[in-house]
């Protein structure tokens, strides 16, 4: 990969929570030589407000996310796209331009938890440590020059 910086989208249905999580923590953690954006098959149209105080409360920085439909991106190339949903494996994908790596991570949905707000604060820290470590993995792979993660 040498100097250049990778290219990232991450996929997932409604993009508000997994997706723009994983895009802010590529963003922060791969130190500028990843640039990461996200979106969903069927977005919600707003980000869900625990997304931006998870990555908060964890120290990172969530940008300006928006919650957006993947169709925005279909004339875009990416050298990776990676799907973070349950049901994403499993969807029909839009065609990119090039030949992106594709690598899926299924995490469980925090906007679906229900209970307190401590139990709602939970599910969003769990998926967050579950795609940190995702990320940082995929960063450890890349500096081997290969992809974390599955197919």
């Amino acid at each position: 990969m040498g100097t250049d910086i990778t290219r990232v989208l991450v996929l997932c249905t409604g993009n508000s929570c997994r997706s723009v999580m994983a895009e802010a923590l590529i963003n922060d953690l791969g130190g500028g030589r990843y640039q990461a954006w996200s979106a969903g098959s069927h977005p919600t149209g707003s980000v869900h407000p625990q997304s931006i105080a998870t990555l908060k409360r964890h120290g990172i920085e969530p940008g300006r996310p928006r919650s957006k439909s993947w169709s925005e991106f279909t004339e875009h190339s990416f050298d990776l796209v990676i799907t973070v949903c349950d049901q994403a494996a499993g969807e029909s994908c839009p065609l990119f331009h090039g030949t992106p790596k594709k690598l899926h991570w299924s995490t469980p949905d925090p906007a679906k938890a229900t209970g307190t707000d401590a139990d709602i604060q939970t599910a969003f820290d769990s998926a967050f440590r579950l795609l940190r470590q995702r990320v940082e993995d995929l960063l450890r792979a890349c500096s081997n020059q290969h992809y974390g993660g599955t197919q």
